[in-house]
């Protein structure tokens, strides 16, 4: 298996099915697998995938009892891939699958692909999330010495080998910050490939609602950077 796709589903019922039908449309290799995480979604996101990925070989879901948070859905995904390379992306439809795809042509092209890192830097955003973006990126490559730009840019891709070096991995939000940057401290090539970044389908981000939810996202990512610093 060459590429393993992690896309965790925290009642995202209503995106689904336009989610797994354009996966269905652009996933057609045999040596990719996605795997949907149903990270204890409380509405009818399990009868969707069940019902939906019947008989699907490339696509197929697993089930977290109890919602431990976005970054324990995809280390739950991560545990049950068969890739070669592995990497998450969102189920809102923020980004195009496809994406994914465009990123593992430059693992085929990359001479050590086991060194190498992938993300998506996110184009046509709002006003006020790029300056969001903006100033928790040059505070976290200021604090943590490191540059660091568009952390929670989706898709994030990563050798297998890459992963194993993990030890004690963030359960919440911070996963994308801790990959990208242990990416940085063992001296990975970070390569971005631009992904446009669309409106929601349905329903809200689960972070992403107003001010006040940003400033917890900032809390939680202050208190992990600390952590890291030290």
């Amino acid at each position: 298996m060459l590429l393993s796709i992690i896309i965790p589903c925290y009642n995202e019922a209503k995106n689904l099915p336009i989610l797994i039908e354009r996966c269905k449309t652009v996933y057609t290799r045999e040596d990719v697998e996605v795997i949907f995480v149903d990270n204890g979604s409380t509405d009818s996101t399990p009868d969707v995938l069940t019902t939906l990925l019947k008989d699907e070989s490339i696509l197929k879901s697993i089930r977290v009892e109890v919602n431990k948070g976005y970054g324990f859905g995809i280390l739950a995904g991560l545990r049950e891939s068969k890739g070669k390379i592995l990497g998450w992306t969102h189920a809102d439809m923020q980004t195009d699958p496809y994406d994914c795809l465009r990123a593992i042509e430059c693992f085929e092209r990359h001479s050590t692909p086991d060194k190498l890192f992938l993300k998506g830097a996110r184009k046509h955003r709002p006003l006020m999330d790029v300056i969001f973006t903006l100033g928790m990126s040059i505070f976290e490559t200021i604090l943590l010495r490191k540059g660091l730009w568009d952390i929670n840019a989706q898709p994030t891709l990563f050798h297998r080998d890459f992963f194993s070096s993990w030890q004690s991995p963030p359960e919440d939000f911070s996963l994308d910050l801790y990959s990208y940057y242990n990416a940085k401290h063992q001296r990975l090539t970070v390569t971005r490939i631009p992904v446009i970044f669309a409106e929601r389908a349905f329903g809200q981000s689960h972070w992403n609602i107003n001010w006040k939810a940003k400033f917890k996202f900032i809390k939680r990512t202050l208190d992990y950077s600390l952590t890291i610093r030290r």
